[in-house]
């Protein structure tokens, strides 16, 4: 009898690290509401806010490019090094207006924060149209609206070589349900998520890279198979010792 209560209270221990092993390591917290995002993300130099899980200005430069001997002028969001270019071809040696992105640091799920990661794994960037009522006066003189941005052509519809193009692209995020798990008190990404950021629309070329996270699924799973199988050999051990003893 001894031997059997052992075993039933190995059984139950077994379990309770299971059901322990769930809760810390992500197999068995499933979200319930949607992520909140507390505050808003703001581009200072612009006036821009936006209430998302990241927020982008992405800043493109009309350059030259040149092709064989041929040059032609576009846009691009990286500098085109014409040093080997002829001097009628030059590019602005830099962006007077860098891109940049903001990431939220205040996103809740069930109350719970959510890391980083989750948000570069499974957001997606998308364009909107700001409503530039706080410009500042400073690059109202140099930039005007242009289709959902602002463009620092005198004529759009004719950009000069210099002239640089800015749009805004938020960070939005998905349902994250069967995406995430609770480890350390926080949701973090069920599975590797891979390197960059999900962009659509673009992607931000200085984002740095996202460490994966391992699928801990598998200690919970083993946790509860010893359980089961813990209290199954106690169950057996009880009744052999009941059928013993009533065959005295």
């Amino acid at each position: 009898m001894r031997y059997a209560l052992a075993l039933a209270g190995l059984a139950f221990a077994g379990a309770g690290m299971a059901q322990a092993s769930a809760t810390s390591g992500g197999a068995a917290a499933v979200p319930r509401g949607d992520a909140e995002i507390s505050g808003d993300l703001r581009d200072s130099d612009f006036g821009v806010r936006r209430r998302a899980a990241g927020l982008q200005r992405k800043v493109e430069m009309y350059q030259w490019r040149r092709d064989g001997a041929r040059y032609a002028a576009g846009w691009s969001q990286q500098r085109i090094d014409s040093s080997a270019f002829d001097p009628a071809h030059a590019n602005p040696e830099d962006f007077p207006v860098p891109t940049r992105y903001w990431i939220a640091t205040r996103v809740r799920l069930d109350g719970k924060p959510v890391s980083e990661d989750v948000l570069k794994a499974y957001g997606t960037w998308r364009a909107f149209r700001p409503g530039f009522s706080s410009l500042p006066g400073n690059l109202s003189a140099t930039f005007q609206p242009e289709g959902d941005g602002l463009s620092s052509s005198e004529n759009p519809l004719d950009p000069q070589v210099g002239d640089l193009r800015i749009t805004w692209h938020a960070l939005e995020l998905p349902s994250l349900a069967g995406k995430v798990a609770l480890e350390n008190g926080a949701w973090v990404p069920v599975e590797d998520t891979g390197p960059i950021f999900a962009a659509q629309d673009t992607a931000d070329s200085t984002a740095p890279a996202v460490l994966p996270h391992g699928n801990t699924r598998g200690g919970a799973r083993w946790g509860w198979v010893i359980g089961l199988l813990l209290g199954a050999t106690a169950l057996v051990l009880l009744l052999r010792w009941r059928r013993t003893r009533a065959a005295r």
